[in-house]
């Protein structure tokens, strides 16, 4: 499996407390922040919940 690069682009600010959790799982902090991952299905899985507060590149 590949690595993708996952940033925070958006606020979790008024978000649901299983999102906030979800962006901190993926290695994420303020808005910027970026980390390199690899490409599980648990991964993706995390992703896809909060795909409307991150930009992910293939690498």
């Amino acid at each position: 499996m590949g690595k993708i690069k996952v940033t925070k682009v958006k606020s979790t600010i008024e978000k649901d407390e299983r999102q906030k959790r979800t962006i901190q799982a993926l290695g994420l902090g303020k808005i910027g922040s970026s980390n390199v991952l690899e490409n599980t299905p648990a991964v993706a899985g995390m992703v896809k919940k909060v795909q409307h507060l991150v930009k992910v590149e293939n690498l």
